[in-house]
C-alpha cells in the first residue's frame, strides 16, 4: 500500500507498507531522478576522453607535455559529467526481525546488507559538515561497534527525505527520537 511519495531536485522518496504473515513492513525508497540529458553528456564525456587519447598516443609520434595535458582536461571533463551508478536505496523496516539496507544500482546489481534488530541501539540523523559543503546524513548505532553504520550510502538526500525514515527507525527500535549535530 502506498503511503506517501514525494520529491526534490535530484531526488525523490517513496514510503509504502507490505502486510507479511504477523507484521507490516515499513518499506522506505529514496531514488536519484534520471536525467536524460547528463547520461547522454556523460557518454559524449567519455567518448571526447576516449577519442582525445587515442589521438595522442596513436597519432602523434611522441607525448609531450601537452598531450599530458589534454589526457588530463579530458579525464576531468569526462568525470564531471558522469552519473552516479546509483538508482535508489531502500530502507526494508521489519520491526521483530531487523533492517535491510539496499542499494539498488543503474546496471541491475542489487547490494543487500541486513542488520539484526537487537543489534541497534538507535538511529542517529547527523548534519554532516565540510570545508565545502554541509548535508545530512541517516545512521544506526550498533552494540559492540565503535563506527556508525551509514544507511544511505551512496546519496546524499535532502533532510526532509531523511525524518520520515529516522522516526520509522526510531518506531521499530522504541527509541527515543534523539537527533545529532
Amino acid at each position: 500500500m502506498q503511503r506517501g511519495s514525494f520529491s526534490h531536485k535530484n531526488y525523490g522518496y517513496s514510503h509504502h507498507d507490505q502486510k507479511g504473515p504477523s507484521q507490516a513492513i515499513d518499506v522506505h525508497d529514496i531514488f536519484v531522478k534520471k536525467s536524460k540529458t547528463r547520461v547522454i553528456l556523460s557518454y559524449v564525456g567519455i567518448f571526447v576522453f576516449l577519442a582525445n587519447a587515442c589521438y595522442s598516443l596513436l597519432v602523434k609520434e611522441e607525448l609531450s607535455t601537452s598531450s599530458f595535458w589534454s589526457i588530463f582536461v579530458g579525464v576531468l571533463f569526462a568525470k564531471c559529467l558522469q552519473y552516479k551508478p546509483v538508482k535508489k536505496e531502500s530502507v526494508v523496516i521489519m520491526p521483530t526481525f531487523g533492517v535491510q539496507l539496499e542499494t539498488h544500482f543503474w546496471s541491475g546489481r542489487v547490494i543487500h546488507r541486513f542488520v539484526p534488530i537487537g543489534k541497534i541501539l538507535r538511529p542517529v540523523l547527523n548534519e554532516c559538515v565540510t570545508p565545502v559543503t554541509c548535508y545530512w546524513s541517516l545512521a544506526l548505532m550498533l552494540r559492540g561497534e565503535e563506527n556508525l553504520l551509514l544507511i544511505f550510502q551512496e546519496l546524499q538526500p535532502p533532510v526532509k527525505m531523511l525524518v520520515p525514515v529516522w522516526k520509522a527507525l526510531c518506531a521499530a527500535t522504541n527509541g527515543k527520537e534523539i537527533s545529532s549535530s
